[in-house]
Parts: C-alpha cells; sequence; structure tokens
C-alpha cells in the first residue's frame, strides 16, 4: 500500500513537470514567434508535435498502472511468503554487496 503512495506521488510530479513543460514551451514559442514560419522539419528533437502529446500521456497511464499491479503482486507474494522473501533480499544483499566491493 505505501508503494501505491509512493507511485502515486512520483506520477503526480511527472504530471506537473510535463504541464510546467508545455506552459514553459507555449511562452517561448509566443515570445519567438516571427512572420516567416520554421519547417516542419526544423522542429528540435526535444520538442513534441502536439498531436503526440495525448499519445504519450496514454504511454505514462499505462505504465502507472503497470507499474501499480507489480507492485500490489510483489506485496502479495511477499505477505505469502515471508520468510522466503526475506532469504531471496539477504542473498540479493550480499551479492551486490560483493560486487560493489570488488571495484
Amino acid at each position: 500500500m505505501a508503494t501505491d503512495v509512493l507511485v502515486s506521488r512520483e506520477l503526480k510530479s511527472l504530471q506537473d513537470e510535463l504541464a510546467t513543460s508545455r506552459t514553459e514551451r507555449a511562452a517561448k514559442n509566443e515570445a519567438s514567434a516571427s512572420p516567416a514560419p520554421e519547417p516542419a522539419a526544423a522542429v528540435e528533437p526535444s520538442q513534441e508535435p502536439p498531436e503526440e502529446q495525448p499519445e504519450l500521456q496514454g504511454y505514462l497511464r499505462q505504465l502507472a498502472d503497470e507499474v501499480t499491479e507489480l507492485f500490489g503482486e510483489a506485496e502479495k507474494s511477499i505477505s505469502t511468503h515471508p520468510a522466503q522473501s526475506v532469504a531471496g533480499a539477504l542473498l540479493v544483499g550480499i551479492l551486490i554487496g560483493r560486487l560493489l566491493g570488488r571495484r
């Protein structure tokens, strides 16, 4: 349950950043409006055309749903097999510690 709150907060912050980015981009486009329109090929790679933004939002929502589902399944698995989960986490921790200790 706590992971759902964290994921929700992270998604909310990403949505806020996306909205801020859109606002800044719109202000920048209005300020730099010139009489001669730029060709479509001159669009910077970091700027997406407006018609792709709903598609991006759809992908982000799908990702959020899948992550939430993954955390839910992990929580169920851990609650049904707590000893195995602790043993697995311990082994993974030891493995990571040994790998990082060799640097």
